[in-house]
């Protein structure tokens, strides 16, 4: 599927689209939001498209198997929970006419700014703090190995210059956080946490 997913936008025409607000927006935010109410039941709330330079329209002519196709819509959004933080996305919908929505595919979007996903809805002081958290987490465990490789360097050596230099890149890095974050909003603020959330989980990412 993702496979599918993947050929569809390559397929769309460079210099084609543009940001789009038409009738396909809910179309295909009303065909996605009955398609994932059935998957996870009363947790949804809402299905919500981003109206940003990403939210694209690409008009066509073509068949998936049997079943014409006029349109492409693309873009980032965010599945809205009854309890706890919302779901990121990017999607594809698949149009007959910009009224009618043929298809829906999301998949999870991990680059989406952690300020925008905790102002969708519910206490963003809370969601902020808790994604931060969830990071720290993550980057506990994806450090905790790379350190061991280091070690493991060491040994095969004969000396500490691995574990050395990963010591002084985590120390860089979290001086370069801090510094960071302090720059974008004092301590506690919802740009401070949304700053730690976000470096911190491209580090995570960066160490993966």
């Amino acid at each position: 599927m993702r496979q599918l997913v993947f050929l569809l936008v390559a397929a769309l025409p460079l210099g084609a689209a543009a940001q789009y607000d038409g009738p396909a927006v809910p179309a295909c935010r009303t065909y996605a939001e009955r398609e994932l109410k059935k998957q996870l039941g009363d947790d949804m709330r809402a299905v919500r498209f981003d109206n940003d330079r990403h939210l694209l329209l690409v008009r066509e002519a073509r068949k998936l198997g049997s079943q014409p196709v006029s349109a492409t819509l693309s873009g980032h959004g965010a599945i809205v929970r009854r309890a706890g933080p919302p779901f990121e996305l990017s999607f594809v919908c698949l149009l007959a006419g910009e009224k009618r929505a043929l298809w829906f595919h999301w998949m999870p979007r991990q680059d989406a700014p952690a300020l925008r996903q905790c102002q969708r809805g519910g206490d963003a002081q809370e969601c902020l703090q808790l994604l931060h958290d969830l990071a720290e987490r993550d980057l506990v465990e994806a450090s905790a190995m790379r350190f061991q490789e280091s070690l493991q360097a060491d040994a095969s050596v004969g000396n500490n210059a691995a574990s050395t230099a990963y010591r002084n890149s985590a120390a860089a890095w979290r001086a370069y956080r801090d510094a960071e974050c302090a720059r974008r909003g004092p301590g506690g603020s919802d740009a401070w946490r949304a700053c730690m959330a976000d470096l911190t989980r491209l580090r995570y990412f960066d160490l993966q």
